[in-house]
């Protein structure tokens, strides 16, 4: 998911704007004829005084030329001349305002007309434009009454003649207003931005325009060379405003497109996509102002609170005034004991209880596997084993998927199908290697100075040196950059550098004037033919500088090398295979050679190829190993020493569990390899994440498990046969084990819905690794217990069972034998329950967490979508370096397609609003392209021999070699005509047959200084010619570029604007019409990720309500449970929000995992409170005494320790989604299962399943311990 700085200009058309395209804007930059020594023989009237009547001129003739060629007027007033017929009809065929006599002669109109043609091209696309346009200049240039609005305000005295120096041109303001309203839309199309940018230097009035056209050149540099001042008062007599009739746009006998003439009455109903509304729904409290859903859920939170509070207060105060209250002084420890040993198998728990039928089936179950399990622990360990190894069999076709696409985008999403389509109808988006040189930032200013200097253009020179002298070794060949390159006009690389002001050529950078002519360039860049690049197209220097505001390309402090390489279709090929060859040695070129050399100049260095992504993805696979490598020993040391359990240092090595907890973890491990070899056996791939996180994963979850199953073995009384013993632990935890597992299962393969593929299949790998990590838990782990016990029971050595000790009689009874409760059971259930037991603490317990959960909804609104490209690298990656400065210096946006059948005139509008619609600049139309080039308007672009085939304009071969300074009219081409007359058009457009001819053409010509609109290059593969015959376009493009985008959320923000817009312009044009642009693929998700996120927990708590309710029977205690693990995830979203965690598909996969996870706080403490006797507070203490400490160290601690090792990791995305989530959701998790949940069931907890009443209880008499 690199974007780059996608190269602006690497298919633009090669416009040659030639000096003389400034020059067309003044006459006398346009006039370039032979001098006449015989005016005053010609007109013996003639004078050098000013006459400002009807029917004279203020100018005539040429009486001479600057020093740097450009040519001057005579200021002589002269009468105005009746042309010859055949003169007067070409006057007519450009300025048909004019008729009569003029104030030009023959070579003067020839000359006029063949500079006016380069300006023709840019502005024929909106006739009312170009005809007011060509009014200006036909009127300051013959009109007969020239001298009523031009007065001659300086002249310079020769030898012999004078020459203007300086003129008044009065010019009335509707005709400038007019003027400027009719151009200041019209498109440039091959450069992505409107025409008044070159003619007008981006004027934003006439007023403007009109001094830019009116200002005196400096030598050799382009423009007037004169001044021209335009006025809109007269001030002499006699002299009147210039005021001809103005062309509107919107006139629709004048056919301007849409994107040309926004105000066109037939554009009205296209306006472009209005900004998105934002939530301003703000309440004011004083000076204060707060979100109206913080205000609404603080409002409810208080009504909450009060009605809770008043519940509380009612229900105590009741208690207090009702002698025979159903309130019982807590159990004392002998009591309680007495209690645990009847429910837990002195008295079997189906001989009292109401249980539900599949609570009854799984007692009878678990007490019948139990014994048998006891009896046969080989024949079971062997069979759950094999069963395991036959899956792992599977790992023969094992593989590993990282190519990005595969990993993050649906093969069934829109964007991927329209991809597919772009690539296969069009061609595919280029593969980019990328450099960023910038300045250090000064240490007190902090601002960056500039890097446009002598020095540092030599640098750049010695880099593109070592560039261009690179090869790569690919299958014996070398492969250089100019094998691989872009080469969309030739053959010469489409590398978008500074250097390209000099032709790429260092020997060029003295000659053409160092870095001022590069500063020129900056603001001549497609008028000046120095400036032009080696491939021959202009370079736009936003595309090769950085760190610049507005158009100050002299103060940017970055310069940007990219270098645009071919790419395949499909990512594949022997092409491919080149470029990525090539891509790794310019890496290790950068690393080795570059990266030392613009150090030692002080310079920042950032680099990436399009290979990049990917390498670093496969280099992050074993960045952290050691990391969880050392997690996983951490929770194995932990797991070792909590199931063990030893009074006496002496019998340690008997009591301590190490070899159990050694087999719990390869239980846990051949689980997760029993889950990857089935999904590899039917060749589903496997992922990085898989192979790092879910052994982790599945470990954490397990270990609660072993924990819980061992505790309650321990728990059993010793005078039970090992047999029962295990039975009756099965009994009271199977249960509550298989629910939780369930839920888990089902939690987590409800990630399997998420369309992205790399979190859904892990999702399916994780649902199967929990599912055979719970069988393998209750089938091979038993019997691992059995075999550890007798181990115990029989005095022998922990990992070392050939060995036997022996005690003595007291010894062995005190150390071994006796169970006396753990310091957790004991402040469980004397410190803890208590605490939670007064009535204030629950009033106060259960407030807090519903402030928290009502916070933490106001804070889900904060959390924004997307993952942020450097959170899925390394950290010590270079990459890392490389996407700062991307954000940090990058003036323009990814590229932008607009994918059509047809032609959509509307498209470049949403550039109007670039603030909504994220679109830069209009849209580069083939069509209108082609339009203007077809038209005869256009008169220097499509020609045609007298044999009807193709004619290039008058400045390419044959017409003219390349190797001539200057094209003479005449020659091969002199007999070249345009291709269509306007009689042969319909309303100005072509006939399906027409079109049909002349579309190859078009994408055929090259563009020149009398045709820039020529399409090879910049459309070459933007229309698709398979079929075309028929008169069907099936697949072209209008190309544009999104504004900077430097967050996630203008990613996905561009992202549907543009999918917006584009689906109101195929509803009003009954068109299919799509955008592309290469990150769409990754960013779609996004566009839906909360409803998905939202689906997906909802069906997540679906399902663990459903199985809690089918093993439980009981509404009551599966609301509760669902209440819980509600609360759980809301409140892990509103840490997610306070972490400026985002939401993407990793995260919703945490997020319902977290609910399977979060089961194992809830589903065991409340299963011991269903079953235990007493009242609710009774019940409560009781369930706290007998899994509060399991849940605490086996699930609580165990997720910690491994969770907090994670903290080291070397991958951002394991620090963010794996320790900062999973740490979050432990924490919450406990506070929830062990502070909420007993205070919720004290206070409104399910009815216990003993048939036995209270008051029946109370009336017999006390038991006495057993």
């Amino acid at each position: 998911m690199i974007f780059s700085a996608r190269n602006m200009v690497v298919i633009s058309v090669r416009l040659l704007v030639a000096l003389g395209l400034l020059q067309v804007l003044t006459f006398a930059a346009l006039l370039k004829a032979e001098r006449t020594d015989s005016q005053l023989l010609l007109f013996p009237n003639a004078t050098s005084g000013e006459r400002h009547s009807s029917g004279y001129c203020a100018m005539y003739e040429i009486c001479g030329e600057r020093s740097d060629g450009k040519v001057l007027n005579c200021p002589y007033s002269t009468p105005a001349v009746m042309p010859d017929e055949f003169l007067s009809a070409k006057i007519q065929s450009l300025c048909p305002m004019i008729s009569g006599n003029v104030c030009c002669t023959e070579t003067q109109f020839d000359t006029l007309r063949a500079q006016v043609q380069q300006a023709i091209p840019f502005l024929v696309g909106c006739p009312a434009c170009l005809r007011n346009f060509l009014n200006l200049f036909c009127e300051l240039s013959c009109s007969p009454n020239q001298s009523m609005f031009i007065n001659v305000t300086s002249i310079t005295k020769g030898n012999c003649t004078s020459t203007v120096d300086a003129i008044d041109f009065y010019v009335s303001d509707a005709f400038g207003e007019g003027l400027y309203n009719s151009c200041k839309d019209v498109k440039f199309g091959t450069m992505n931005t409107r025409a008044i940018q070159f003619i007008g230097a981006g004027a934003r009035n006439f007023k403007e325009w009109f001094a830019f056209i009116g200002h005196q050149a400096e030598l050799g540099t382009p423009g007037s060379p004169y001044a021209i001042n335009f006025k809109s008062r007269p001030e002499s007599s006699g002299m009147e405003l210039m005021n001809v009739s103005v062309y509107l746009c919107g006139d629709t006998s004048l056919g301007c497109s849409c994107g040309d003439c926004p105000s066109s009455p037939v554009c009205s109903d296209y306006e472009p996509p209005s900004p998105q509304e934002k939530d301003a729904c703000l309440i004011s409290l004083g000076s204060m102002k707060v979100k109206c859903i913080e205000f609404s859920l603080a409002i409810l939170y208080i009504v909450l609170v009060s009605a809770f509070f008043g519940w509380g207060l009612f229900h105590r105060t009741r208690e207090r005034r009702t002698p025979s209250s159903n309130t019982k002084p807590l159990l004392n420890f002998e009591d309680e004991k007495h209690t645990a040993m009847k429910v837990h198998g002195m008295v079997p728990l189906e001989t009292n209880a109401q249980l539900s039928a599949v609570q009854g089936y799984m007692s009878r179950f678990y007490r019948r596997y139990g014994t048998w399990v006891a009896k046969n622990p080989t024949l079971v360990l062997c069979m759950s084993l094999a069963v395991v190894l036959i899956l792992c069999l599977g790992l023969i076709r094992f593989k590993v998927e990282t190519r990005p696409e595969k990993l993050w985008v649906g093969p069934g999403s829109r964007a991927a199908e329209e991809k597919n389509f772009f690539d296969s109808h069009l061609a595919p988006f280029y593969r980019i290697e990328q450099l960023i040189l910038a300045t250090m930032p000064d240490i007190k200013s902090g601002k960056s100075s500039s890097i446009v200097s002598d020095d540092n253009i030599q640098l750049l020179f010695q880099i593109q040196k070592k560039v261009d002298g690179l090869r790569a070794n690919y299958s014996g060949s070398m492969v250089s950059l100019t094998d691989i390159c872009l080469k969309p006009m030739g053959q010469d690389c489409a590398t978008q550098s500074v250097l390209q002001y000099f032709k790429m050529d260092p020997a060029n950078y003295y000659r053409y004037g160092g870095v001022q002519h590069v500063e020129y360039c900056f603001q001549h860049y497609t008028s000046v033919d120095t400036c032009m690049s080696a491939f021959g197209a202009p370079l736009d220097p936003s595309t090769a500088l950085g760190g610049f505001s507005g158009n100050n390309y002299t103060e940017a402090s970055a310069f940007i090398l990219t270098y645009p390489v071919n790419n395949a279709i499909g990512g594949t090929g022997n092409e491919n295979g080149k470029s990525v060859a090539w891509e790794k040695a310019f890496i290790q070129l950068v690393k080795d050679e570059l990266l030392p050399m613009v150090q030692s100049r002080n310079l920042t260095l950032s680099f990436s190829s399009e290979s990049s992504i990917e390498e670093e993805l496969k280099r992050e696979s074993t960045a952290d190993v050691i990391t969880i490598s050392i997690s996983y020993l951490v929770m194995f040391a932990y797991i070792s020493i909590t199931l063990g359990d030893a009074s006496h240092l002496s019998s340690f090595y008997v009591s301590s569990k190490l070899l159990l907890g050694l087999s719990g973890v390869i239980v846990v491990m051949l689980s997760v390899l029993g889950s990857v070899g089935f999904f590899s056996a039917i060749g589903v791939k496997s992922t990085l994440i898989i192979m790092e996180v879910i052994p982790f994963l599945v470990l954490a979850v397990g270990v609660d498990n072993m924990c819980i199953l061992v505790h309650a073995v321990k728990r059993q009384p010793l005078g039970l046969p090992l047999e029962e013993r295990i039975s009756n632990a099965l009994v009271e935890v199977g249960p509550s084990i298989t629910l939780a597992s369930l839920s888990e299962v089902l939690a987590f393969a409800v990630g399997s819905f998420i369309p992205m593929p790399a979190c859904r299949v892990f999702s399916m790998f994780a649902a199967l690794a929990v599912f055979l990590d719970f069988l393998l838990q209750v089938t091979a782990f038993v019997a691992l217990i059995v075999y550890d016990f007798m181990r115990a029971e029989d005095n022998r050595i922990d990992c070392f069972p050939c060995i036997k000790v022996h005690f003595s009689s007291m010894e062995s009874d005190e150390g071994i034998n006796q169970r006396k409760p753990g310091f957790l059971a004991w402040y469980m259930q004397e410190v803890h329950a208590p605490i939670l037991g007064i009535w204030g603490v629950k009033i106060a317990v259960v407030a807090a967490f519903f402030a928290f959960t009502l916070a933490s909804i106001a804070l889900c609104t904060r959390i924004e979508p997307g993952l942020e490209q450097q959170i899925v690298l390394p950290r010590d990656s270079y990459l890392q370096g490389y996407f700062n400065d991307v954000s940090e210096y990058l003036r323009i946006g990814p590229p932008l397609y607009f994918v059509v059948k047809d032609y959509n005139y509307s498209v470049s509008r949403a550039s109007l609003v670039p603030e909504s619609s994220y679109i830069a600049k209009p849209a580069a139309s083939w069509l209108d392209d082609f339009l203007v080039w077809m038209s005869p308007e256009a008169f220097g672009c499509c020609r045609k021999f007298v044999n009807d085939s193709y004619c290039p304009p008058d400045d390419q071969p044959p017409c003219c070699s390349p190797d001539e300074g200057y094209c003479a009219l005449g020659g091969v081409c002199k007999d070249c005509t345009t291709c269509f007359r306007h009689s042969d058009l319909n309303s100005g457009r072509p006939s399906t047959e027409q079109f049909r001819e002349k579309l190859p053409w078009f994408l055929n010509a090259l563009p020149s200084a009398d045709c820039a609109k020529g399409g090879h290059g910049a459309y070459t593969s933007s229309v698709d010619l398979n079929g075309y015959e028929i008169g069907v376009i099936q697949a072209s493009e209008f190309r544009t570029y999104h504004t900077p985008l430097n967050k996630q959320a203008d990613y996905v923000n561009s992202l549907r604007a543009a999918r917006e817009f584009s689906s109101r312009v195929s509803d009003a044009l009954k068109i299919q019409i799509f955008p592309y642009s290469v990150f769409y693929m990754f960013f779609e998700q996004y566009l839906d990720i909360w409803r998905t996120a939202l689906i997906n927990i909802a069906i997540a708590l679906g399902a663990v309500f459903i199985v809690c309710l089918v093993i439980t029977s009981s509404v009551w205690s599966s609301a509760i449970i669902l209440l819980v693990l509600a609360m759980i995830i809301v409140d892990l979203m509103g840490v997610m929000a306070c972490l400026d965690i985002q939401l993407n598909a990793v995260s919703v996969v945490n997020l319902i995992m977290s609910i399977g996870i979060a089961v194992e706080f809830c589903v065991h403490l409340s299963h011991a409170f269903s079953v235990s006797q007493g009242d609710r507070n009774q019940r409560a203490t009781k369930a706290l005494g007998t899994m509060g400490a399991s849940v605490f160290s086996g699930i609580t601690l165990t997720k910690f320790v491994g969770v907090l090792v994670l903290y080291f990791s070397r991958s951002e995305i394991f620090v963010v989604y794996y320790f900062q989530m999973y740490l979050a959701l432990v924490l919450i998790g406990f506070l929830h299962g062990l502070v909420f949940l007993p205070v919720i069931l004290s206070m409104v907890g399910p009815p216990s399943v003993y048939d036995v009443p209270l008051k029946q209880q109370e009336e017999e008499p006390p038991s006495t311990p057993a």
